[in-house]
């Protein structure tokens, strides 16, 4: 039996049904991505499961004593509360009960408290809140106050599963948390035993976490079986169907009232059923509801900026003094070049904003040089998301005081340009304040692009934002011409847009890596394994003149010990290959120590591309070389 399920479930704002008369069911186990357009209901739909809202008609089915925890989008916790006492909230009524039961209020029910409190283990509820708050990694006795914003989502994750739910809801979860967090949830989500209901636009996160895709389209609940991947494939295969099925009734209404506007003959009595279809296919024809449109895109372009972007050069910047001093950038070089686009990686509270600020000479130096690059225009996202006035109407936020937008030397008007971005000329002078978190996303990226610039940089734009939009910022990203600074834990939507990560490796260490995600993934992981099989190959060199003495001090005590397990004998070829294999490591270990110099600086790349290229390249196989061939040492007993 489905632990929740819906029969023909109908819930409409104004005349736009959200939920159309819908069946859903969620069986035990199952990971559910929740995903669709922003504004068509997902967070209602949470909502009604969590008993928080009621729908306008159908059925909603809970397996009796069922528990559901809700996690919102944004959270809203006591701020002067320890974690402890925020999470404890989840337990809030196995406490009350357990509280009241202890009290010796005579007029209580005694049997239905104690019934209470041991089907939810409420004698050992603190328990529960510390079990859960070390798994989670939070702090029990630090302030909610002090916490940032990844870190609340956290103990709002904690106040849900501290009531140990068989049905687990989350509202976009990975919004705020970087990539470790991001990836621990992923770990949290796979080992947790009941179900999960997972809206999120984060596709890679989609991929691992789920077991189906839940689509809801024009008031529809569409699912697929799978992970994200596989409902790409089966989604465009449905589209093509749909507009296929979809040309042909266009066609034959086509026909048909051609056929009725002939009169006569459509007025025999024979012809009575045909009209009975005519009338049929046109009320099908007004009901249907068709793909909502894409966001049309497009950036206005400034003239180009110099050839370098920035320079930076041993450039250093801290915070605070003694104690409380924190190094955000220590030593850090690199040349930005006019058309990279740089992703920007790293814990939150790393100094990622800081580091942007001070390449685009916003902010000071405490140390080093910075030099900037000639006829800078930045367009910058995060500035004017801050700066946005709620009270002002969407024609005022993308041109206050004009009717029109001027976008790559094409005039067009507000309402013209505001529909590009899905918002319909009736809403034109609405309020900012009534729009969903992602449609004031898509109005800051309208803003934004309204504005010519040959520096994007974009801090968190993904959060909120559908995929489908998600898919046609990266296309217009990729097209861009200019620089673009790219902050975001969105894995999938890095991969797809930079050529370049400037990763944090540790409190004021800024490391370049070219390539994407995967690229500095992958050269990480290749460079820990290298290291660490060098590190093993040198403890097993310096270990073997002891073992050597060892043995043979106990040999000249015991000639029982001179009795050993023969080693196999190399062949000649073997071993000129094992006495030449020390010699190649040094060479590669020699040459990968002179390219890393020439790179380190970052100044080749603006003085010779073709060579930097080159050298980054042979890095790489030096790297591959150097594992192949201290693996081959040990094989041969070197």
């Amino acid at each position: 039996m489905a632990l929740i399920s819906f029969n023909q479930v109908f819930l409409a704002y104004g005349h736009v049904a959200l939920l159309d008369h819908c069946d859903f069911a969620v069986e035990e186990q199952e990971r559910i991505g929740l995903i669709g357009r922003n504004g068509t209901g997902k967070s209602s739909m949470l909502k009604i499961i969590a008993k928080l809202e009621k729908p306008d008609d159908g059925e909603v089915q809970r397996q009796l004593g069922i528990q559901i925890a809700y996690v919102a989008q944004e959270p809203l916790l006591d701020g002067s509360q320890t974690i402890f006492e925020s999470a404890s909230m989840g337990l809030s009524e196995v406490k009350r009960a357990r509280d009241e039961y202890l009290s010796g209020d005579e007029s209580a029910d005694l049997d239905k408290l104690q019934t209470l409190i041991e089907a939810q283990d409420g004698w050992n509820w603190e328990q529960r809140v510390d079990e859960t708050l070390q798994r989670l990694r939070l702090d029990p006795n630090q302030r909610v106050s002090e916490l940032s914003g990844g870190m609340k989502k956290r103990v709002a994750l904690a106040q849900a599963l501290v009531s140990r739910p068989e049905v687990l809801l989350l509202d976009e979860p990975t919004n705020h948390l970087d990539m470790d967090a991001i990836v621990w949830l992923e770990d949290l989500l796979l080992g947790f035993k009941g179900s999960v209901i997972t809206i999120s636009h984060d596709r890679a996160f989609l991929n691992r976490t789920v077991t189906r895709i839940v689509e809801l389209d024009r008031g529809r609940l569409l699912s697929y079986p799978g992970n994200f991947e596989a409902y790409r494939l089966q989604k465009e295969e449905q589209l093509v169907q749909e507009s296929v099925i979809n040309a042909k009734a266009d066609k034959l209404l086509a026909q048909e009232e051609v056929w009725v506007r002939k009169g006569v003959e459509a007025r025999r009595t024979r012809s009575q059923s045909r009209i009975g279809r005519l009338q049929a296919l046109r009320s099908e024809r007004a009901s249907r509801r068709d793909v909502v449109g894409r966001v049309r895109l497009d950036i206005s372009n400034a003239q180009n900026s110099g050839k370098i972007v920035a320079e930076l050069e041993g450039v250093y910047k801290s915070f605070g003094q003694g104690d409380a001093k924190r190094i955000i950038v220590d030593n850090f070089s690199t040349t930005i070049l006019r058309g990279d686009k740089i992703g920007i990686i790293g814990p939150n509270g790393a100094g990622k904003t800081t580091l942007l600020k001070i390449i685009l000479g916003q902010l000071e130096a405490d140390a080093g040089k910075v030099r900037l690059g000639s006829q800078l225009e930045v367009a910058y996202f995060d500035q004017m998301r801050d700066q946005i006035d709620l009270d002002a109407t969407l024609e005022d936020t993308i041109s206050p005081g004009s009717e029109w937008v001027e976008v790559n030397g094409r005039r067009t008007h507000v309402k013209s340009y505001l529909s590009d971005f899905l918002f319909s000329p009736s809403r034109a002078m609405s309020p900012v304040r009534t729009l969903s978190g992602g449609e004031r996303n898509r109005l800051l990226l309208a803003r934004l692009f309204a504005k010519p610039a040959n520096v994007l940089v974009l801090d968190e734009p993904t959060n909120d934002l559908d995929i489908d939009t998600l898919d046609l910022l990266e296309d217009v990203l990729a097209q861009f011409k200019g620089t673009v600074f790219l902050v975001s834990h969105d894995r999938a939507f890095l991969d797809n847009v930079v050529t370049s990560t400037l990763v944090n490796e540790g409190p004021g260490r800024w490391r370049e890596y070219e390539g994407s995600v995967q690229d500095w993934i992958t050269q990480s992981e290749r460079a820990a394994q290298w290291a660490l099989t060098r590190d093993g190959a040198s403890t097993q060199a310096t270990s073997a003149p002891t073992a050597a003495q060892a043995a043979q001090a106990t040999a000249t005590t015991s000639a029982a010990t001179l009795v050993k397990e023969p080693k196999k004998k190399l062949s000649y070829k073997e071993q000129r290959e094992r006495d030449g294999l020390p010699n190649t490591i040094a060479q590669l270990e020699a040459e990968h120590g002179t390219a890393t110099a020439q790179l380190d600086n970052g100044n080749l790349f603006a003085s010779d591309v073709a060579l930097a290229t080159q050298l980054t390249q042979r890095l790489l196989e030096i790297d591959d070389a150097l594992l192949e061939a201290l693996k081959r040492l040990e094989t041969l007993g070197g």
